[in-house]
């Protein structure tokens, strides 16, 4: 099981949704069951194209937002037109719109490159939301409530997941499952077709489209908007990167040493390990120091390996030390380059404990205190302690998708191609042939596997001469990978999400072009 989360989650540190037929446990209000539902049949055999149709509400900003869900399968077809496979879908569209032309519809994945959509479903934008604490820890008794923050009030969402996913499967045993999906480019290509697909199905061609994607979902929408707008000349409005990984942007050397400090600061002062000066300011009036440094001092520093005097070794030692919670000899001990695991373990080594990878908040218990690296990532495991339930829950209790397939949390999707990333690069140039796309980034500062300042740094090195920044913004959170599991994130998060979506839909007949000089 390590060896697969650790595949799953690779992507972000490359550089280091039916109704009860009667209430589960737990839920609250699920939604009267659709009569006219086909249901598949129990079986451990995934049926490639079959969907169960429900309805429910939802009061969202005081609001009631009536809706239908629709979950199951559409097929992934070959170039012969044979299925070889069957791609899971939750797709939530509001039932009182009766012109969809100028309803939006967000795509939804997640990441991994192994994990379904679970995570943004029950955590961040659908209807229905995972019982939590307010900062994101396990309860019981398990299950889901209403979402007040969803963007169902402003638009339609379809939940994806990747073969080998959720419940998404290849079509039989015989299929090349590795070369048909398990890479970068792979993965673009047939989700790409999926979505015409979808698309043409559901009759959404004249609707303003948005991909959004988390963690490794950030790689694969990236190379979704150009692969769309190339082989499928399907053209968005906007890509959200939810803790973006690094679209394939190289950061050999120096970079990958440096840009991970700031995030080292941000940990450092939520577990009051800065010095007393730098703990007493707010955590935004820390970090611009700490990026400065990082930019002005910390890299050039790093560049110099050898060359750089003992006196200026020292110096800049003693900063990295200030600004991290780490001792000033265990900096030196590192040649001024702290490796992230070794953060996670030594930070707050001497009160016996370790801190999450993808959310440092969160804390871990080792067999020993001694080691250079954590046990296990303690943010994960609480995470699959309640999404796991939750979605079980969902999906066979209230969308009333019937199986005896597991639910893929994580699922076998290795060995991953990971050659030719240029996304960062394709997201770009499909900006540049759209003047209607425009992209937003949600960062959690405490997040140490897709920190923040590396996705700023994606921002400024995919437009390095800066003519598209007009059209690029970045928001930060006080949580980390999945901020929205925090309840202030959650509504601040969401609510920055349709502010997105209602500034980049044009006024009408705004023609895409470029004007003189812009």
């Amino acid at each position: 099981m390590n060896n697969l989360i650790l595949l799953a989650l690779a992507g972000c540190l490359s550089f280091s949704g039916t109704y009860a037929q009667k209430p589960a446990a737990g839920n609250d209000k699920p939604a009267a069951k659709d009569e006219t539902a086909l249901t598949p049949a129990k079986s451990r055999m995934l049926n490639l194209d079959a969907q169960v149709v429900t309805n429910g509400q939802v009061t969202i900003k005081g609001q009631r937002v009536p809706y239908k869900a629709t979950a199951g399968t559409i097929p992934v077809w070959d170039d012969e037109g044979k299925p070889v496979a069957g791609v899971f879908f939750t797709y939530f569209e509001r039932s009182d719109v009766t012109d969809r032309s100028a309803r939006p519809l967000v795509i939804s994945f997640n990441g991994g490159p192994g994990t379904a959509s679970v995570w943004m479903m029950i955590g961040y934008t659908g209807p229905r939301i995972l019982k939590v604490d307010d900062e994101g820890y396990p309860i019981q008794p398990y299950g889901i409530k209403d979402n007040p923050h969803s963007i169902l009030d402003v638009a339609d969402i379809v939940y994806v997941d990747p073969v080998n996913t959720g419940f998404s499967r290849p079509a039989n045993k015989d299929v090349p499952a590795a070369k048909l999906f398990f890479g970068v480019n792979q993965d673009i290509k047939y989700l790409a077709d999926w979505i015409n697909t979808f698309v043409s199905r559901y009759n959404r061609w004249a609707s303003p489209k948005y991909l959004i994607g988390e963690s490794y979902g950030t790689t694969r929408v990236s190379g979704l908007a150009l692969e769309l707008q190339n082989s499928h000349w399907m053209y968005l409005n906007g890509v959200v990167l939810v803790s973006p990984t690094d679209l394939g942007i190289d950061r050999a050397g120096p970079a990958r040493g440096a840009l991970k400090l700031p995030y080292f600061t941000a940990t450092a002062w939520f577990h009051k390990m800065l010095p007393p000066d730098l703990q007493k300011k707010d955590l935004t009036e820390v970090l611009p120091e700490v990026e400065n440094f990082t930019i002005g001092e910390y890299l050039p520093a790093l560049a110099m390996g050898g060359a750089l005097n003992d006196q200026k070794r020292k110096e800049i030692a003693a900063k990295i030390a200030r600004y991290s919670g780490l001792s000033e000899k265990a900096v030196l001990q590192q040649n001024l380059d702290v490796p992230t695991q070794f953060f996670w373990k030594e930070l707050l080594r001497d009160r016996g404990q370790t801190v999450g990878r993808l959310d440092s908040r969160y804390l871990g218990m080792d067999s020993k205190d001694a080691g250079l690296a954590p046990d296990y990532n303690a943010e994960l495991t609480s995470w699959l302690h309640s999404f796991t339930p939750a979605i079980n829950l969902f999906m066979r209790e209230e969308l009333n998708y019937k199986t005896d397939l597991k639910y893929y949390m994580f699922g076998p999707v290795s060995p991953w191609d990971n050659s030719n990333n240029r996304t960062g690069e394709n997201l770009r140039q499909a900006m540049a042939q759209n003047p209607y796309l425009h992209v937003l980034v949600q960062s959690g500062y405490y997040d140490g596997a897709c920190d923040y300042f590396n996705a700023k740094y994606n921002l400024w090195q995919m437009d390095a001469g800066g003519k598209l920044k007009d059209r690029m913004d970045w928001e930060g959170y006080r949580s980390g990978h999945m901020m929205y599991l925090r309840k202030e994130d959650l509504a601040s998060s969401n609510e920055n999400l349709r502010k997105f979506i209602q500034k980049t839909i044009p006024k009408n007949s705004t023609p895409a072009k470029y004007t003189e000089g812009k």
